[in-house]
C-alpha cells in the first residue's frame, strides 16, 4: 500500500511540468468579514474592502505552491445582528489584519495557461497563515490601551482560475480562516466591559475576491506548444 502511495505522489509532482509556465505573480482585491462575538452571525457577509499580492509556483498542472501578503480590514456592529440579545447590547468594533500565508492549490482539472484545452479549473486551497493585529491589553476608566499581537490561522478555501491571454489569467476565490484567538473584536476576560460573548469559541475571518495573475518562466528544456 505504501508503495502505491509513493508512486501516486511522485506522479502528482511530475505530471505536466514540461511545457507549463512556472511562476505566477499578481494582486487581488475583494470583500472581507469577521465572524465572532459581535455583529452579524453569518459566516460569509463581506462588509470591508481588502487585498494584497500573491506569488505562485506551479509544480505541475495539478499542484501549485503559493504565498501571499494581505491587508484585511474587519469590522462589525451588533446593530447588524438578527440576535435580539446582541442588538440590545449594541457593541461594535473595527480592526485590521496584516497577514502572511503559505500553502498550496490542488487543481480539480489540469491547468496550463500556455495550452488551448487546459485553460480553466476549479481548485481547493490549503494554507497556514500568520497575522498581526491590535488587541486591548488594559483599561483605565473609559480609556483602552492597545498593543500589537501576532497570531496564527488555518485558512482553507475554494477557487476558480481561467486564462485571459497567453500569460494573463484571472482567479475567483473564497477563503475562510479559523484563528487560534478570540480577541479580534477586542474581547478580554480581564476587563469587565470587554468580557462578552462565548470564551470557548475562536474568531473567524473571510475573504471573497478576484485576482489578476501574470504567468512567466519556463522549465529548462521546455518545448513551446504548437497552435
Amino acid at each position: 500500500m505504501t508503495r502505491y502511495f509513493l508512486i501516486l505522489t511522485s506522479l502528482l509532482f511530475v505530471t505536466g511540468v514540461h511545457a507549463q509556465l512556472l511562476n505566477e505573480i499578481g494582486f487581488f482585491a475583494g470583500g472581507t468579514n469577521y465572524s465572532g462575538d459581535i455583529g452579524n452571525e453569518t459566516f460569509i457577509a463581506p462588509n470591508r474592502l481588502g487585498g494584497g499580492i500573491v506569488y505562485k509556483r506551479n509544480v505541475n498542472t495539478r499542484l501549485t505552491l503559493r504565498s501571499s501578503l494581505s491587508v484585511l480590514p474587519i469590522a462589525d456592529s451588533d446593530a447588524n445582528s438578527s440576535n435580539i440579545v446582541r442588538k440590545q447590547r449594541g457593541y461594535s468594533f473595527s480592526n485590521t489584519l496584516y497577514e502572511v500565508a503559505m500553502g498550496l492549490e490542488f487543481n480539480y482539472f489540469e491547468y496550463d495557461i500556455t495550452s488551448t484545452d487546459r485553460t480553466a479549473t476549479p481548485y481547493l486551497l490549503f494554507e497556514f497563515a500568520g497575522f498581526y493585529y491590535q488587541t486591548v491589553t488594559s483599561a483605565t476608566n473609559t480609556q483602552y490601551n492597545y498593543s500589537g499581537k501576532v497570531a496564527y490561522a488555518i485558512p482553507f478555501g475554494i477557487g476558480y482560475k481561467s486564462k485571459i491571454t497567453r500569460n494573463l489569467g484571472y482567479v475567483l476565490e473564497l477563503k475562510a480562516r479559523y484563528t487560534l484567538e478570540d480577541d479580534l473584536d477586542y474581547y478580554n476576560d480581564r476587563i469587565q466591559s470587554l468580557n462578552f460573548g462565548n470564551p470557548n469559541t475562536n474568531d473567524w475571518y473571510f475573504f471573497t475576491g478576484v485576482s489578476l495573475v501574470y504567468s512567466f518562466g519556463r522549465p529548462r528544456c521546455a518545448v513551446s506548444p504548437r497552435y
